[in-house]
């Protein structure tokens, strides 16, 4: 049981300085799209009442009729950064 409890342990620790490098910060920022809130700047109304950090919903279909669904984060400076999209059909195979 020791052995097996000191194998476990050793790949845990291994395994940690190569899942430390696969974080969010290291993947590519999200360009806007035709039909995201921030393709063409940011909008010209602020979100004042949103507490900093809330997540912002949008969805629509983008040029070639696929359903979008996007995620924004409110900034501090109450600007709006795109951290996530995914694009699904709307007839599933």
């Amino acid at each position: 049981m020791k052995t097996l409890v000191s194998a476990l342990l050793a790949t845990i620790l291994l395994a940690a300085p190569l899942l430390a490098g696969c974080s969010a910060a290291d993947a590519p920022a999200l360009e806007p799209i035709p039909g995201s809130i921030t393709y063409g700047g940011q909008p010209r109304t602020k979100l004042t009442k949103s507490p900093i950090g809330s997540a912002v919903h949008n969805d629509f279909y983008d040029q070639q009729g696929q359903r979008v669904y996007e995620t924004y984060i409110l900034q501090p400076d109450r600007s709006l950064k795109l951290v996530r999209r995914e694009i699904v059909p709307d007839f599933p195979q």
